[in-house]
């Protein structure tokens, strides 16, 4: 695991006349003349794509994100090779495809959905590979699967900041609260526990930077500021906002709705959406939009910090969703591993490069959760210590290169599976079966389900596709 400055990795650093030379010397040089580069990768909870101005909302306030579109390469088609929170995630960090799902059958029968799994330990993570590279390697989260036992997602980081309360993470004694007293302020659907779990950990906030967003970058600002003195530095910012429990201030949430005086449906099933009248959907979606709103604007601040320091001038900044979220499309809410809409499989993926290359420009390559790892190492130039599953997206960047198209992308979500091509988009179980197929063409949103005149269609990505890039029949446990 050595770096390497190639001729390729030279020309990404170094551009072309005046702007290379400024860049080169903004950055120093470490022993032997290697410019010294540095990684900040942001990871984003449950950001749905159709939520960010950048990629065509009007309506949802992103400013941020919006502001580092135009900075950055936007990937219009990208979707995650597999979910939720774990199985993106172990893709990210390793550049290894986590679907299908064949390895380790006792515990993949045994965890929540297949992939649910800690990164194995043959595995090597990005994190390890440039700790091994000589860079400082840094974890700021508050996405509190990772540091329940035994996922150790901590593998490779030299310094790493948990911050405890999401959701129904067990940091503090639960509310003694009735479910009375819960329905009274809350749309709990049969989760008082989770409620009163996530209510207990939340009950000292006094200001917005005690809300966990702000938590995050704020921690992530403070790491950036110590790096900075000590170059280069990798820094993963992991923000579980804006999943669900959404709570977020008044001030974002009344940017998206009216006045509103029952309970607060501030969470929700997953399943289908007829427990919620019209106007706690409304509600639902507004707290949701408020969450992202807050996000942007404690991720805008760490980005201000990053320019102020001067760290963006010598850094590749990548930042990506997980997944989305259902707020009631197709009837459904939540992540129900059935529904794979692109509600809940379109993210969002941006790749700064610090010379501006690619500023403002769009690719429809099908890019991934487990692209992540090898485009960090490529642009690094640094050598992975065995190879990896996904492609390296920095190839974009130099001269107007193309990377092989991938002719068609599958993803899998615990029994279910999802595939496209340019024509059509299908979803359906591990087996074949209750496969729905979308003209993409004549229907993008994927609302007429066309599978029963299109049987051959089906059959063809199911065989070709799915069963293709899972090396033959799926599993079952």
């Amino acid at each position: 695991m050595k770096r390497t400055l190639t001729r390729r990795s030279f020309l990404k650093v170094a551009g072309a006349g005046a702007a290379g030379t400024a860049l080169l010397g903004a950055s120093g040089c470490a022993p032997g003349g290697e410019p010294e580069m540095n990684v900040v990768l942001i990871i984003i909870d449950s950001l749905r794509k159709d939520h960010v101005g950048a990629y065509g909302n009007g309506w949802i306030k992103t400013p941020s994100l919006d502001a580092l579109a135009k900075e950055s390469l936007r990937f219009t088609r990208a979707y995650p090779e597999s979910l939720p929170t774990i199985c993106a995630r172990r893709a990210i960090h390793t550049g290894i495809r986590t679907f299908p799902f064949k390895d380790r059958p006792s515990e993949q029968a045994s965890a929540p959905v297949y992939g649910w799994l800690p990164i194995p330990p043959g595995q090597p993570t990005l994190a390890e590979t440039l700790e091994a590279a000589g860079y400082q390697t840094m974890l700021v989260t508050d996405t509190y699967h990772q540091f329940r036992p035994p996922m150790d997602f901590s593998r490779g980081f030299d310094a790493y900041h948990w911050i405890r309360g999401q959701e129904k993470d067990p940091y503090k004694p639960p509310l003694s609260l009735s479910d009375k007293e819960m329905r009274e302020h809350y749309l709990v659907y049969g989760e008082a526990l989770k409620a009163r779990q996530h209510l207990a950990n939340i009950r000292d906030r006094k200001t917005e930077e005690d809300w966990f967003a702000p938590k995050v970058f704020l921690r992530a600002t403070e790491f950036l500021e110590g790096a900075s003195k000590r170059e280069p530095f990798f820094l993963v910012v992991d923000s579980y906002d804006p999943h669900e429990p959404w709570d977020p201030p008044d001030e974002y949430t009344s940017l998206y709705d009216d006045p509103y005086d029952g309970p607060e449906p501030f969470t929700s099933l997953y399943g289908a959406d007829d427990y919620l009248t019209e106007r706690q959907l409304r509600r639902m979606r507004a707290l949701y939009a408020g969450e992202v709103t807050m996000m942007d604007r404690w991720l805008g601040r760490f980005l201000g910090r990053a320019r102020d320091l001067g760290i963006m001038e010598n850094t590749l900044l990548v930042l990506l969703s997980d997944h989305g979220h259902a707020l009631g499309e197709h009837g459904y809410t939540g992540k129900p591993h059935y529904a794979l809409w692109p509600e809940l499989t379109d993210i969002v993926f941006l790749i700064r490069h610090p010379g501006g290359k690619g500023a403002g420009g769009t690719s429809d390559h099908y890019a991934s959760t487990h692209d992540v790892a090898p485009t960090v190492l490529g642009f690094l130039g640094v050598e992975p210590e065995r190879p990896m599953d996904g492609e390296d997206l920095s190839v974009l960047f130099d001269g107007g290169k193309e990377l092989e198209p991938r002719p068609h992308f599958t993803l899998g979500y615990s029994e279910f599976v999802w595939a496209r091509d340019e024509g059509y988009a299908m979803f359906g179980r591990n087996s074949g079966t209750r496969a729905r197929l979308y003209d993409l063409s004549a229907d993008p949103k994927m609302d007429e389900d066309v599978a029963a005149a299109h049987p051959d269609v089906v059959r063809r990505m199911f065989d070709e596709y799915v069963l293709g890039d899972a090396g033959g029949a799926l599993p079952t446990y």
